[in-house]
């Protein structure tokens, strides 16, 4: 108060519960806090970490320090003297096309209004009014987090981060359409060239399924875990959104519905995986001269699929034969004949180059610090192999291998297609 000169009104003291912070574990640094609000909203705070819990109780710490955090979105609310951080300067470029685009208004001062009555002076209903700007917020920051997640590589599938950017992007698609956007909108915020191929390869393979699965959400009454399974497997609705919409339109879904729709997606998923196994055999065939010829010809297709394409493409599956090599990678869409030529051409030098292919073992931890690209869910031992071919292509791989890549003779593509949800398949051969 002596230093900040601020009233009485302005500093308020509350109890330890508001004003001493710690996480509660052992070993956890706690201390008392101080934060900082303007007109109610908080911006800032202050942990003076003066001591540690030890067997439940606090202690005085001999190691003291400050930890501070400021909320860098919520202090351009302030400094831009606007309502809420979607009308920063930073979000208001997106929530100007999104009015473009839906013809809608974003209308910040209705949702805080007070007035009782069911409609605004404009007839249009609050509750209405109050979707219509979660709808905008929604897909504000989606989008936002869409771009970065591509832009680092991330394309949607249906498993790990590909799975969190496609649940964002079809989540927004949805809420695009509640305020009238019935066209593909997504690819609208990027400037980069990939990004919005992307997006729009995304929303147009959703858009396909979105209507009958919105009309299936609007007839159900009640909706069981087949339900919310069937929604997601036949229509692309993750169930997150299914549970989001169906409480939109006054309708609850049970925890235990939800619990078991995920249980039946788990055992979709390991019966394809045990299906899979059994049809592919995990990749070699044998070990035939010719299997292996190609297999070292599939860890040059991958060199030149990444320098193609981009670092983010990645071995998703292989079945190599004597007689021909089948190779899954993650790619959004149909490779151009373009890029499958200079994917061709790349590898047959590489070929006619005369390369070494050298062996060494090494520790998992090395191998990834080499740059060594593998597929690192698999379970790997204490020590790996890892393959390289010069300086274009480095694996951890179990083997076999040519010696020199000029044993492979002239490397052919025959067939490019669709494996999955954002992924492709190349069928090649060595003539």
């Amino acid at each position: 108060k002596k230093v900040t000169g601020f009233s009485d009104e302005k500093i308020k003291g509350s109890g330890k519960g508001e004003t001493f912070w710690s996480l509660g574990t052992e070993g956890s640094p706690s201390g008392p806090t101080v934060e900082f609000y303007v007109d109610e909203l908080e911006v800032w705070n202050l942990v003076f970490n003066e001591y540690v819990m030890r067997d439940g109780k606090y202690i005085e710490s001999e190691l003291k320090g400050v930890d501070t955090g400021m909320g860098l979105e919520r202090l351009a609310v302030v400094m831009q003297g606007e309502s809420d951080v979607y009308q920063t300067d930073l979000f208001a470029p997106i929530i100007s096309k999104i009015e473009e685009l839906s013809g809608k208004k974003y209308n910040i001062a209705s949702c805080h209004s007070e007035f009782d009555s069911e409609s605004l002076s404009d007839g249009i209903p609050k509750q209405v009014r109050d979707d219509n700007i979660r709808a905008f917020r929604i897909i504000t920051d989606h989008i936002r987090a869409a771009i970065a997640l591509i832009s680092d590589g991330v394309i949607p599938a249906n498993k790990d981060q590909g799975y969190i950017l496609r649940r964002l992007i079809r989540r927004a698609i949805i809420k695009g359409k509640q305020i009238g956007i019935e066209k593909n909108f997504c690819a609208e915020f990027s400037d980069s060239d990939k990004v919005k191929r992307d997006l729009d390869a995304e929303e147009t393979k959703f858009r396909k399924n979105i209507e009958s699965g919105l009309k299936i959400i609007e007839s159900q009454t009640e909706f069981s875990s087949k339900v919310l399974f069937d929604l997601y497997q036949t229509y692309g609705i993750p169930v997150e959104v299914t549970v989001e919409e169906a409480n939109r339109l006054g309708r609850d879904i049970s925890n235990r519905a939800i619990e078991q729709s995920s249980n039946l997606m788990r055992e979709h998923q390991e019966l394809s995986r045990t299906a899979s196994a059994g049809k592919f055999k995990g990749g070699l065939a044998d070990n035939k001269v010719e299997t292996t010829r190609l297999h070292t010809a599939a860890h040059l297709l991958l060199a030149a699929l990444r320098q193609v394409l981009g670092p983010q493409v990645q071995q998703k599956g292989s079945n190599i034969t004597e007689e021909r090599l089948r190779f899954d990678f993650n790619h959004p869409e149909k490779l151009t004949q373009e890029q499958l030529s200079e994917v061709e051409k790349i590898v047959n030098e590489k070929i006619k180059a005369n390369l070494l292919v050298v062996m060494e073992e090494m520790s998992l931890e090395e191998a990834k610090k080499s740059g060594a690209t593998g597929v690192f869910d698999d379970r790997y031992g204490e020590k790996v192999k890892v393959y390289s071919i010069d300086n274009f292509s480095r694996e951890i791989c179990g083997g076999p291998h040519v010696k020199n890549t000029v044993e492979l003779g002239h490397f052919k593509i025959i067939k490019e297609e669709s494996s999955s949800a954002g992924i492709r398949r190349i069928k090649a051969i060595l003539e």
